[in-house]
This record gives structure tokens, C-alpha cells and sequence, in this order.
């Protein structure tokens, strides 16, 4: 193989399936760039790398140097040494400063910095906060080249020595060696498999207890992303045994081990065993326990008359209840615990208003919460009172990590009504319900065939089927809402029903037919860039949501983001991190929940500012705006294209959807009805019938393993309260 050495000049463009970069290289002494393609997920513009690899003739592009092994080095020459301090890749080094100090200390720059740094005084503006900002982010990077070069030494990509350090500072290579599968649990975007591959160079055998104990809870781990809060026992092994390759017998023989400890929870579900990661069966013991509290405890809210209330509640709105409606409000205001379900058009807004009516009359202590900030923001419209999202309402502690409202420090309320309750993920329930105080009255409203939360359990559903608690379902569309194409779609498609797909010019739901992938691509790129904004008058980035069940492919969610990138916020000047390209305004998405910064999976904003001497960057959020590292990109992806699951709870005045045979594994009825449930003014499907069909004819679902159900309807009796501990209004 050749060998090359450069500095990376820029980055052209990165996969970010598989980390394929096309970058220009600048050699010492030649004045002609040259292109290196490769899988190089960590390389960084400004970088000094020694790159083995072959020459080759692309058909298109020409001369390129196939990269097969990079490594990153230390410049050595004065213009890589310029490049590399401003890159942005020392904290506080821009191009002006990264220029001065060069023509001054010349190639003993890095040399300075590293053993003498008191000289950067010398240069003209650099005072001695800056120089102690530099030597302090200088030492955090040689730190982080010892983890890289660690990494590569053992067979794993340096991209994710950043993150690592982040996690776990200078004691970062001693805690790798002393367990490699920690990484799969703490890094963010380490999967057992490159922890496996870490441990394996290290001499750890493949039939160790800690490597098969490390796989099997992984696997439950893999699986609660999936939505599952337990799995078979019989299908388990198996899926242990083919990510591991070791016989059955040895992942039985763990698997009992880690029973023993306590780890693992075994509990039949009829008369199939199931295991649980032991947090959540906690998690659905705890949920049932407190339930049982919550129902069998008196309320602090007095009796009333209801039929008084329901007449003068609705002289008051000037409404009139229909029959389900009316059942609703009065069970809502009888019951400690209720839960009201129903789809678009059903009327949950105006029953939620005459509850909040009526106990306003009763008590002041009454909170509203939704799980997302979208969700919550539209809550407080409807009701016109604040509401809080669910994070928010337990008040994260970023000291002590978990909530600081809990059993010990509960919430101060009589009534606590919570929307969008189909989107509770099964530790969120855990956390807010062990916070609501025994005499408060409690309202969950949601719509059950909605797709269950993008984190695990099916929470709405669990609660429903126990029978514990009282159910209101309201089936009947309103005449104000029978007017809109959108909300009849989307009943009959929740019925199985194939949607009226004729629309005329007022209607505010289109189909357009496109045969093939790359034809619905097209179609979206117009609708969404020209065809849609002169019609209707929606901004193309903010008020159109392109929402795709997939993540690949020509209509996944990956290849509409690039494209609609490119068409919607085009960049001369893009950055790669993580992988990923991104520009200053484009339209992102959170991945994960991320507590210290209150910011949550699946939350939508706009980059608003880009500093590559601070390497940070902040989003715009709905309603505040927050900072990111680069080292923390990989929470953030693009998002003019999303996920219908991960855009659940929020809705969008225009939604696009492809529907396709290419997504047949995703072609489900509560997924079509979902996303189309997303769109407040209007929805355009673009795709053939015989998909739609699929959808529609497919009621299944996803199937979720979970064990709340079994486990509140085993839960014992609640302790009675000492009478004197509860306040009476």
C-alpha cells in the first residue's frame, strides 16, 4: 500500500450509515489537493493524518486515494501546525490567534503549548483567561489522542474517544481495561459489539462469565428500545446465543447466575417464564403499587352533585354535552383515578375544560402535564391555564441525578390531568406516580390507538386492560370536526376502513400517486419546496413536516433529510461531527433525553448560531435556546424528515408521508393513523394504494412485551392513611 500525510482540509461529504468520507487532503510541499475516500468516522477538518491505501479512477470523480487505514498524528509542519489550532479543535483558537501564534513560535508552537504556556502571553490580545482556556482544552486533547490512540490499538474506532473521556475522564483507558462492556451501557452510541471487540483484543475470553453476563443484559437492554419491559424466556436464549455464538447451555447457565444476584427477574406470564432486567420490574411493581394507593385513598376533593355540575358547567362554556361526553365529565369527577380515550374530533379538549372548570370551583391546587413540550405548549392553549411537561412537573436534580419530586417531596395538587398519556414511557409512570400525593384526584387522557411511546412499555394500553381503573371511550366525531377530511381519514383507517382519497381543491387531505421510490421522492421534494408554500402559505421548513416510517432507503428518513437539506438550506460552509453534515438554521432533532439541558428525545429546533473556536453550537427550541459541544452532536440529528413514532405528540400545520410496499415491515394501521393524526391543516399521502391497503388490512401492531397489566392486577391491597394526615376541602 501507498502511504499519504496531510492535513485534512476539508470534509466533502460523510455517510452517516457506515462513516464513508470524502475529504481533500493537503500534502506538505504539493499545492494540489488531493481527495482520500474511506470509512473514517473520526476525522476532523485540520487534522494531520497518515493515510494507507491504493490509488484508484473513479468513473465520475477521477483520482482518488482509497483510504484503508488513517491514522491521526501530531503536525509537525508550519501549516498543518496553523490548520490544526484553527480548526476549532482547541477551544479558544480561531483562525486570527492560531496565525499569530504560529508566525511566533513557528514549529515549536505545539511544543510551547504543551510544556511552556505561559508564553502565548507574549502574543498581542491573549490574555490570561484565554491562555487558560487553550492549555486547559490542550490537555483535555492529548488526553482524548491517548484514548484515540488506545482505541485503534485494540481494534476500535478512535470516534469514540471523545465521548469516553467525556464519561469518564483521565481514569478513562484504566476503566476500559477494567471493563469493556461498561462502554456499551454508559457511552452513547456503543453497542456490545464494539464493546465485545474491545474486550476480545484485550484478552478477555468469549466464554467468560463477565462477557456472556454483559451480552445477555444486553440484549434485554436492545430489546427495551424496542418497547419491551420483559421477553420470553424461550426466545431470549436464542437471541443471546446468535449474538454471543456459544452454546445454549452456557447462556442458560448465566442467565440463572444473574437470577441468583438478583439481576435478572424470572416471573411466569401465564404459563410462559419471562425475564425482566431487574430495574423494570421495579419500575411495574412500583407503577401497580402506587396505582392501588392512589385509587383506594381518600381525595382531598369533596363530594358533589353531578348532574348540578354538568348542567351549570355547560351553561357556563355556552356548550351542549353529548351523551359520551357528558358520562366523561361526570366519571372524571367522581373517580380518583379515570382515564378518557378517544381519537381526533372526539371532543377530549372540551370534556378537559369542564373538568378544569368545575374543580376550579373546588381548589386552586390543580396541575396540568403532557410527556413533550410540544404537547404541553398545545395543553395550555386549549385550557389556557400553564402547563407543564412531565420532566418539568418532577423537577430534575442535575446534582444527584433522578427527580426531586418523589415520595418524600410530593407534588401540591388536588387534580392532576395529564395529556397525551399514550406517550408515557414506563419509567416516566414509575417517577410521577410515586410523586402525586394520596389524596389527589388524578385524569389521564390519550388516544389508544395512537402508536405506544417511543420509550418502552405500552403504558395507556396496560392500564386500560387491568380493569382497575375507570374508563371513559369516546367514538363519536363532532359536527365541527366532521368538516375536516383529515379527522373522517382518520377514523376510517382506525376502522380499517380504506380513506377517501379523492379530494377536491378545499379539502385538506391529498393522495398522490407515485409508483416508485425515487418518483415519491420527487413528488415530496416539490410538494415540499415549491408546490405546497405558493398554495398554502406554509414556511417549508417550519410548518411542513415530512414524516416516514423508515430510517433507509430512497424514501427513509436519512435520504429525505439529505435531500431536503440540499433543497431547503443549502451551505457552502457545512460542518461535519459525529458523522453527520449540518448547517447554521437547520432544522434538528434531539435523540435522547438529555436532563441537565431539559431538552428531550424527539424535540424539534432550529441551529441558530455555530462557533468553531468555542466548538459549540446552539438550537432553538420551541421555547428556549440551548448550547451543544461538538462533542455532543451525536445527540442531534436532521429532522426535516422524522420518524412518525419519534413525532408523536406533536403535530405540524402540513405533514407529508410516504407510503410505499419498500416499508412493508412498518405498514401498520395505528402507524398510518398516527402520522396522519399529526397534521393540523393539512396531510398529503404520497405513495400507491396497495400500500395504503396494507396498512389499513394490518391491525397487529408491534407487538410489546410488557408485564404491568399482570402486575397491577396482583398488586395487594394499599395501606390505609392515618385519617388525620388528609386535608378535606
Amino acid at each position: 500500500m501507498d502511504t499519504l500525510q496531510g492535513h485534512i482540509e476539508a470534509i466533502v461529504y460523510v455517510q452517516p450509515e457506515n462513516g464513508f468520507t470524502v475529504a481533500r487532503l493537503k500534502e506538505p510541499r504539493k499545492k494540489e489537493l488531493t481527495i482520500i475516500v474511506g470509512t473514517l468516522p473520526s476525522i476532523q477538518p485540520g487534522e494531520t493524518v497518515s493515510c494507507q491505501g491504493v490509488w484508484k479512477t473513479h468513473p465520475s470523480y477521477g483520482r482518488q486515494f482509497e483510504v484503508a487505514d488513517c491514522q491521526v498524528e501530531v503536525p509537525c509542519d508550519l501549516m498543518g501546525i496553523q490548520k490544526y489550532l484553527e480548526s476549532g479543535l482547541v477551544k479558544g483558537i480561531g483562525p486570527v490567534f492560531a496565525k499569530k501564534i504560529v508566525d511566533r513560535f513557528g514549529t515549536d508552537t505545539l511544543k510551547v503549548i504543551d510544556e511552556t504556556p505561559h508564553r502565548l502571553l507574549e502574543i498581542q490580545g491573549l490574555g490570561e483567561k484565554k491562555k487558560d482556556k487553550i492549555v486547559e482544552c490542550w490537555q483535555q486533547q492529548r488526553s482524548i489522542r491517548e484514548v484515540m490512540i488506545f482505541l485503534r490499538a485494540h481494534g476500535v474506532s478512535p470516534a469514540y474517544a471523545q465521548r469516553i473521556f467525556k464519561a469518564y475522564g483521565n481514569e478513562s483507558i484504566e476503566r476500559v481495561k477494567k471493563n469493556p462492556y461498561q462502554l456499551a451501557k454508559d457511552i452513547f452510541g456503543i453497542g456490545f459489539k464494539t464493546a465485545d471487540t474491545l474486550a476480545q483484543k484485550l484478552g478477555l475470553p468469549e466464554h467468560s462469565p463477565e462477557r456472556l453476563s454483559a451480552g445477555i443484559q444486553f440484549v434485554l437492554w436492545e430489546l427495551t428500545t424496542e418497547g419491551h419491559t420483559c421477553y420470553p424466556l424461550g426466545q431470549l436464549i436464542p437471541a443471546a446465543k446468535e449474538m454471543l455464538e456459544v452454546e445454549e447451555g452456557l447462556i442458560e447457565a448465566q442467565v440463572n447466575r444473574l437470577k441468583e444476584t438478583g439481576e435478572l427477574i424470572e416471573q411466569k406470564v401465564g404459563e410462559e417464564p419471562f425475564i425482566w432486567l431487574k430495574p423494570f420490574h421495579a419500575y411495574e411493581q412500583g407503577i401497580a403499587r402506587d396505582l392501588k394507593r392512589l385509587i383506594e385513598s381518600p381525595q382531598a376533593l369533596r363530594s358533589i352533585d353531578l348532574e348540578k355540575a354538568a348542567d351549570w358547567v355547560q351553561h357556563l362554556l355556552h356548550i351542549r354535552f353529548a351523551e359520551q361526553q357528558e358520562a366523561a365529565v361526570k366519571k372524571a369527577l367522581e373517580d380518583k383515578v379515570h382515564i378518557i380515550t378517544g381519537g381526533p374530533g372526539t371532543g377530549k379538549s372540551t370534556i378537559t375544560n369542564a373538568i378544569l372548570a368545575v374543580t376550579a370551583k373546588l381548589t386552586d391546587k390543580i396541575l396540568l402535564a403532557a410527556p413533550t413540550g410540544r404537547a404541553a405548549k398545545r395543553m395550555s392553549e386549549i385550557t389556557h391555564r400553564k402547563a407543564f411537561t412531565l420532566h418539568a412537573l418532577l423537577e430534575w436534580d442535575p446534582i444527584n441525578g433522578g427527580f426531586k419530586r418523589s415520595r418524600d417531596n410530593p407534588l401540591s395538587c388536588d387534580l392532576l390531568i395529564i395529556d397525551e398519556a399514550s406517550m408515557i414511557d414506563t419509567p416516566l409512570l414509575f417517577s410521577l406516580l410515586r410523586a402525586i400525593p394520596s389524596t389527589a384526584r388524578v385524569l389521564f387522557v390519550g388516544d389508544i390507538d395512537q402508536l405506544p411511546s417511543v420509550g418502552p412499555g405500552t403504558i395507556l394500553r396496560d392500564l386500560i386492560q387491568s380493569s382497575l381503573i375507570g374508563v371513559t371511550r369516546l367514538t363519536e366525531i363532532f359536527r365541527q370536526a366532521k368538516g375536516s377530511r383529515i379527522i373522517t381519514n382518520a377514523h376510517r383507517i382506525n376502522q380499517g376502513e380504506f380513506p377517501e382519497i379523492y379530494s377536491n381543491e378545499k379539502s385538506d387531505f391529498h393522495y398522490i400517486e407515485a409508483e416508485t421510490p425515487e418518483a415519491i421522492q420527487q413528488v415530496i421534494l416539490q410538494l415540499v419546496s415549491k408546490d405546497i408554500p405558493a398554495k398554502h402559505g406554509f414556511d417549508r421548513i417550519n410548518d411542513i413536516q415530512v414524516l416516514s416510517p423508515m430510517k433507509r432507503g430512497t424514501i427513509g428518513i436519512e435520504m429525505l433529510n439529505e435531500a431536503l437539506q440540499n433543497l431547503l438550506n443549502p451551505s457552502d460552509r457545512p460542518f461535519f461531527r459525529a458523522g453527520r453534515r449540518f448547517h447554521l438554521q437547520d432544522k434538528v432533532m434531539q435523540l435522547r433525553n438529555n436532563y441537565n439541558k431539559k431538552i428531550y428525545n424527539g424535540d424539534i429546533g432550529r441551529i441558530a448560531t455555530v462557533d468553531m473556536e468555542e466548538q459549540q453550537l446552539e438550537v432553538d427550541f420551541d421555547d428556549k435556546r440551548v448550547a451543544y459541544e461538538f462533542s455532543e452532536l451525536d445527540e442531534l440529528v436532521l429532522a426535516y424528515a422524522a420518524s412518525i413514532h419519534k413525532y408523536q405528540g406533536s403535530e405540524c400545520p402540513c405533514v407529508v408521508m410516504p407510503i410505499h410496499t419498500t416499508h412493508f415491515k412498518l405498514l401498520h394501521r395505528n402507524l398510518l393513523y398516527t402520522g396522519v393524526t399529526r397534521g393540523k391543516s393539512q396531510v398529503f399521502l404520497v405513495g400507491t394504494k396497495k400500500a395504503i391497503a396494507i396498512a389499513i388490512s394490518n391491525n397487529e401492531g408491534l407487538k410489546r412485551f410488557t408485564g404491568l397489566e399482570m402486575a397491577i392486577r396482583a398488586a395487594p391491597p394499599s395501606p390505609r392513611p392515618n385519617a388525620t394526615q388528609l386535608r378535606f376541602v
